[in-house]
Parts: structure tokens; sequence; C-alpha cells
């Protein structure tokens, strides 16, 4: 009996050693992962950046409302209309902010009895030019609408050698259209100069603005 004890004792630590001991083949996965390579999207950001040229026709309008010894009795207001033509010049730094500089040069003479001391007789013509940033926001990928805030000098002369300027700051809104990425058409109003001047007898009130049309190139 005692053998028979100590051979079931036997059988079993040989077996215990021979599956300690005994290779345990791997569990192979039932999935197989497979590493697929990471993929960045590539971001492209347009450079709308650049300087540009422009070549307008600006119809320029000056007014003078003259009140003498503030009342309405000689109340006298008149107006002045000129053909111009404008240049610009400037840079854009993106899509929404540029930098500008412009010059309208008279093409016409006209009688300016508004702002020459109501001398009828007399004739003149009239030049400015001024300096604006130019907040722009694009409507459409080609539609732009935008704002001139700046500093404008109107400069007139008369016939008889009556001359002066007339400057300060200076405002207008427009619109302009691209046509591909280099030729574009716009058109604005600007204010070149608004303001009122006080005299012991008189308060002169003018206001001179321009209408202008044209196309630009952006190199």
């Amino acid at each position: 009996m005692k053998k028979l004890n100590l051979s079931l004792v036997a059988v079993l630590a040989m077996s215990t050693f021979a599956i300690a001991g005994g290779d345990i083949a791997p569990v192979e996965p039932a999935i197989e992962i497979i590493e697929q390579p990471m993929v960045v999207a590539e971001v492209v950001v347009e450079d709308d950046s650049g300087f540009y040229l422009g070549l307008g026709y600006g119809f320029l309008s000056v007014d003078r409302a003259i009140d003498q010894y503030g009342t309405d009795n000689n109340y006298k207001e008149g107006t002045d209309d000129y053909d111009q033509v404008m240049i610009q010049a400037g840079y854009k730094i993106n899509k929404y902010v540029a930098v500008e500089a412009r010059y309208w040069a008279g093409l016409s003479e006209n009688s300016w009895a508004t702002i020459s001391d109501n001398r009828i007789q007399s004739v003149g013509n009239i030049d400015a030019y001024g300096i604006y940033a130019k907040p722009m926001y694009p409507l459409t990928q080609d539609l732009d609408v935008y704002a001139l805030l700046g500093y404008a000098s109107v400069d007139y002369s008369i016939t008889n050698d009556y001359s002066g300027t007339l400057d300060g700051f200076s405002w207008g809104l427009g619109a302009s259209y691209e046509f591909g990425n280099s030729v574009s058409v716009f058109a604005d109003y600007t204010v070149l100069y608004q303001d009122t001047t006080a005299t012991p007898i008189t308060d002169l009130e003018d206001t001179v603005d321009v209408v202008t049309v044209g196309v630009g190139y952006k190199f």
C-alpha cells in the first residue's frame, strides 16, 4: 500500500514538471491589426498681398453754402462740377487691409463762383490727392467692398491768380470686382473735404466730393 502511494506521488510530480517545463504555444490573435500611415492634410494659404496700380475717371463736385450775418436772408449756395483723371497706387497687405495713395488731376475748367468770393467771371480748375488706409471685406471670391480712411488735400486755381488749398480728413466707400488674379474694376464715392469756416459776418460750409470709376492691376 505504501508502495502504491509513493508511485502515485511520483507520477503526479513528473506530470507537474512536464507541464512546467514544456513548450506552450502562443495564442494567435483572432483579428490581424494592420498599421496604417498617418495622413496629414496640407493646408494651402493663398497669398493675396502685392502692389497694385489703377487708373480711373472722376466726377468731382464742389459745393459752398454761404450764410452771411448769421441769417437766412443772404443765404447763397452754389455747385461746380469738374471732370478728373485719377491715378492710384497701393499695397495690399492681405485680403482685409491695404494702403493706397490717389491723385486726381483736373481735365476741365469751370466758373468757380462758389469758392472764389462769388467772382462769377472767374474760371478755374482743381487737383487733389489723398493717402488712405483701405479696410476691405470679401463678399464673394471676386467681389470686395471697402472703405477709404485718411487725409486729402484739394488745390484750386483761378485765372486771375486766385488760388488756395482745402485739406483735412477724407473718407470713402466703394466696391471692386476682380477678373482672374490681376485685373479688377472698381467704383467708389470719396469725400475729399468737408468743413465749416466761421467768420464774424459769414459762415462758409464747403464740401468737395468725387465719384470715381476705374480699372486696377495687381502685380
